[in-house]
């Protein structure tokens, strides 16, 4: 599994932590998770590469809503996640966006 939410009772946010596996990831040196919750900043969310190959990064995300993000690999290469609650054709219509859902 490469998302996990984990559901805050005092305040209304959801703290999701996205993983890159090591299949998707080894051959790159960085990462980021890059959304709509991020205005699709190429640089503002640095995922952290782990001992074992995988990249991760935990973020606070309000809640009854969902999000659309992708995984960006190295400086070029994109990635959607197979964990994601959905995928939606992104706006140039040539490849997808995954889509997690905080409904609570």
């Amino acid at each position: 599994m490469t998302i996990r939410k984990q559901f805050l009772k005092s305040k209304p946010v959801c703290k999701v932590t996205f993983k890159v596996p090591k299949s998707l990831g080894e051959k790159a040196d960085l990462a980021h998770v890059v959304g709509d919750f991020n205005s699709w900043s190429t640089s503002a969310t640095p995922m952290k590469k782990l001992k074992t190959g995988e990249f991760s990064a935990t973020l606070e995300l309000e809640t009854n809503q969902s999000y659309q993000f992708r995984y960006l690999l190295g400086d070029a290469e994109w990635g959607n996640d197979p964990d994601a609650d959905d995928q939606t054709p992104t706006p140039y219509g040539d490849s997808y966006n995954s889509v997690i859902c905080l409904w609570h």
